[in-house]
């Protein structure tokens, strides 16, 4: 898990940096159509900046409410944890 978060964090930070790169490269030029997707440009990275806030906000909360919830019924969690394991197992065993 932690792994392809890692890939997904780098990607997108590979992603910012190419386009900030593009960006410093055409700010010279005046055209209208390369100042217009500049303009579009800076404000998807701002969008995606948000987006990523949020969604890392949101995950947090959720891996806290998670943690709060086994915390406070550990038995529950155990019988819950059993119960999806097996029908998993069970599930899989009939596919061979």
């Amino acid at each position: 898990m932690n792994t392809k978060k890692n890939a997904a964090t780098g990607e997108s930070e590979h992603l910012v940096e190419d386009a900030q790169t593009l960006l410093g490269a055409t700010a010279h030029i005046a055209e209208e159509k390369v100042v217009e997707a500049r303009r579009r440009l800076t404000s998807a990275l701002e969008r995606g900046r948000e987006v990523w806030g949020e969604v890392r906000e949101k995950a947090v909360a959720g891996a806290k409410a998670t943690d709060q919830v086994v915390r406070d019924h550990p038995y529950h969690a155990m019988g819950v944890a059993f119960g999806v394991g097996a029908l998993l197992g069970f599930l899989l065993s009939r596919r061979n």
